[in-house]
């Protein structure tokens, strides 16, 4: 039977071809990211203090660390969170950092109609270019995608996408002109650590085990000539405990000696088709 949703095309044998590489990427997600979880968070000054502290604390120190251990990094942006926010937005922008595309709001597009998901796409890309020439990659709010979404892309020229988790190799789609940067779970710091206020279900894991699923993650996927991309979030990594987790990881990567790239440098290295 063939697959419901084919985007892809099957993880490729490894070859000399294959050169592992590094990308950090940021989900920069501020009030939007709890905004889409509940419209009653918005009177609630506790919850929304979170992306406060990502903000304010959380991405000055992700712009030095990177800085100072020489990663460059893309930020995955809202459209509403750059408005709220223009200071922090205009400080990525001057460290060189690429810009890539967050939704407007945090809604997944599986939720929006097909003119909501455009409308939404074409606002905010119109708010990130204030910023940024080069917005041309695109992450989802939720790792998803509607019908419409890789149709809507390729219609608006974007260059890549970074949501899917089907390899853990850069590829080309087969149905549209777009590259994908592969992404995974495991390398989110959000499953790891996220706690739930509502439900008290969700357990908050230490740095040291965290740390160990990511390196071991890592490894394993440059031994096949992967590329791994990392998934940050300014208030969730930017406790003072994680940043100097991240210290440890990313001293990982420069010690493996393996590239560092944007999320845009990343996905042109792909197994298949353009960018080769």
């Amino acid at each position: 039977m063939p697959p419901l949703y084919p985007l892809t095309s099957k993880e490729p044998p490894v070859n000399d071809h294959h050169q592992p590489a590094f990308a950090l990427t940021i989900d920069f997600d501020a009030e939007e990211l709890w905004l889409a979880e509940s419209d009653a968070n918005a009177a609630r000054p506790g919850v929304l203090s979170q992306a406060t502290y990502g903000v304010q604390f959380g991405v000055p120190a992700l712009l030095e660390l990177t800085a100072d251990m020489g990663i460059p990094t893309t930020f995955f942006i809202c459209g509403r969170d750059a408005l709220r926010h223009p200071e922090a937005v205009e400080a990525i922008s001057a460290s060189g950092s690429e810009i890539g595309h967050h939704g407007l709001t945090h809604r997944s597009p599986d939720t929006l109609s097909r003119d909501e998901e455009e409308r939404e796409l074409t606002e905010a890309l119109s708010i990130l270019r204030r910023f940024s020439d080069d917005v041309v990659g695109y992450r989802s709010p939720s790792w998803d995608f509607s019908p419409h979404t890789l149709d809507l892309l390729e219609s608006h020229q974007f260059e890549y996408s970074s949501n899917l988790m089907s390899a853990v190799h850069p590829f080309r789609h087969d149905s549209h002109a777009l590259n994908e940067l592969p992404v995974h779970w495991l390398l989110d710091d959000a499953p790891h650590f996220w706690f739930d206020s509502t439900s008290w279900d969700k357990t908050i894991r230490s740095t040291s085990e965290v740390l160990n699923i990511w390196a071991e993650e890592a490894e394993a996927i440059w031994d096949l000539g992967g590329t791994v991309t990392l998934t940050i979030h300014p208030q969730i990594i930017g406790r003072p405990s994680r940043v100097r987790m991240l210290r440890q990881f990313l001293q990982l990567v420069n010690d493996r000696g393996v590239p560092t790239l944007t999320a845009r440098e990343a996905a042109a290295r792909t197994v298949n088709g353009a960018g080769k």
